[in-house]
C-alpha cells in the first residue's frame, strides 16, 4: 500500500522557495518524494515532534503550514494566480478564471466567493496587483520596452498597461523607471 503524507506550506511563490522548503525536510532526514509551489509530499508520515520542529523552521523562513481546508484553497488560489502572472514556461495564455479553476480543481464561481470572503479582495484585483508587481520587475530590470512588456503580460495595448499601472501606483510606468530606488513587493506581500 502506498502511504504518503501532503503537507501545504503558505508562502511558496518562488523556485528559490521550494528549494529552502525542502532542505528544512532534508535537514531532518525527510526526502520530499514530490515538492511544488504550496505542496510537499513525504513518502512516509511525518513523526509528531519532527513535524513541530518543521512547523517552527518553516515559520521562521516566512513560510505557514497550513491545516485548515480554506486557507489550503485560498493559498491554491494565490499560487494558481502567480504562476499565471509570473512564470514564462506556462503553456499559451489562457482565461484566468478557466486557468484557476483547472488549478484548484473546483469551480470559479465558488473559488471567488471565498477568495473575497477571506482576503477582503476579488481574485481580479488580486490578480491586476501580481500584474503591476511584474510590471514594476520588469521595467527595473530595462530590457524591455513598455510596448514589449504590455505584450508580454497580455495586455491590449501599451497604453491599456499604462493607464492601469498609473491607477494602481499613481505613477505612470515612464515615472515609475525614473525613480532612483523603486520599491517592488515581494510576491507574498501582494
Amino acid at each position: 500500500m502506498n502511504c504518503h503524507t501532503t503537507i501545504h506550506i503558505k508562502n511558496m511563490v518562488c523556485r528559490r522557495c521550494i528549494i529552502i522548503v525542502n532542505q528544512i525536510f532534508q535537514k531532518h532526514g525527510f526526502e520530499p518524494s514530490s515538492i511544488e509551489l504550496g505542496t510537499v509530499i513525504l513518502a512516509q508520515p511525518l513523526p509528531k515532534e519532527t513535524a513541530g520542529i518543521i512547523r517552527k523552521e518553516l515559520t521562521d523562513c516566512g513560510f505557514e503550514w497550513i491545516d485548515d481546508k480554506r486557507t489550503r484553497i485560498i493559498e491554491q488560489v494565490r499560487i494558481a494566480v502567480i504562476q499565471y502572472v509570473h512564470h514564462d514556461d506556462l503553456p499559451e495564455q489562457q482565461n484566468l478564471s478557466d486557468y484557476i479553476s483547472r488549478q484548484c480543481h473546483r469551480d470559479y464561481s465558488s473559488l471567488s466567493k471565498l477568495f473575497t470572503e477571506t482576503n477582503g479582495i476579488t481574485i481580479e484585483k488580486y490578480y491586476i496587483a501580481q500584474k503591476i508587481e511584474r510590471v514594476k520587475e520588469l521595467l527595473v530590470y530595462d530590457e524591455l520596452s513598455i510596448s514589449e512588456i504590455a505584450d508580454k503580460l497580455h495586455y491590449s495595448s501599451s497604453a491599456h498597461l499604462s493607464s492601469q499601472f498609473r491607477s494602481v501606483t499613481g505613477l505612470s510606468p515612464t515615472q515609475f523607471k525614473q525613480l532612483k530606488h523603486p520599491k517592488l513587493k515581494p510576491l507574498d506581500e501582494v
